[in-house]
C-alpha cells in the first residue's frame, strides 16, 4: 500500500477539497460534495498511480474522511480522472499556465 496524506484545502458546509500527497509529491486531488441524498466524489490522480493506489484513495474518502463529517452518505459516486496536471490558474497571483508573468 501506499503511503499517502491527505491534506485539506478546502472546506464548506457542503464540500471539501484535499490534496493527496506521497511523501512529499502531489499525487492527486480530491474534490466531495455532500448532498442530502448522496456524496459525489471527483479524484483526479496522476498518470504513474496504479489501480491498487486509486482504490486506495476512494477507499479513505469513504471510510475515513465521509465518515468523520458525520453525514451519512447515501448514494456514493465517484468519478476518476488519471492524466497530469497542466496548471494551475488563479486571479490573485496573475500567472499565466506555465507560471510565468502576463
Amino acid at each position: 500500500m501506499a503511503d499517502l496524506k491527505f491534506e485539506r484545502e478546502v472546506r464548506t458546509p457542503y464540500s471539501e477539497a484535499y490534496l493527496v500527497m506521497e511523501q512529499d509529491r502531489q499525487v492527486g486531488r480530491v474534490d466531495i460534495h455532500f448532498t442530502p441524498e448522496m456524496v459525489h466524489v471527483a479524484v483526479s490522480v496522476d498518470e504513474s498511480l496504479t489501480q491498487e493506489t486509486i482504490q486506495q484513495i476512494i477507499d479513505t474518502v469513504d471510510e475515513d474522511i465521509v465518515d468523520a463529517v458525520g453525514i451519512h452518505r447515501g448514494n456514493f459516486v465517484v468519478h476518476v480522472f488519471q492524466g497530469r496536471e497542466t496548471g494551475v490558474f488563479s486571479d490573485e497571483n496573475g500567472l499565466s499556465e506555465n507560471g510565468s508573468d502576463h
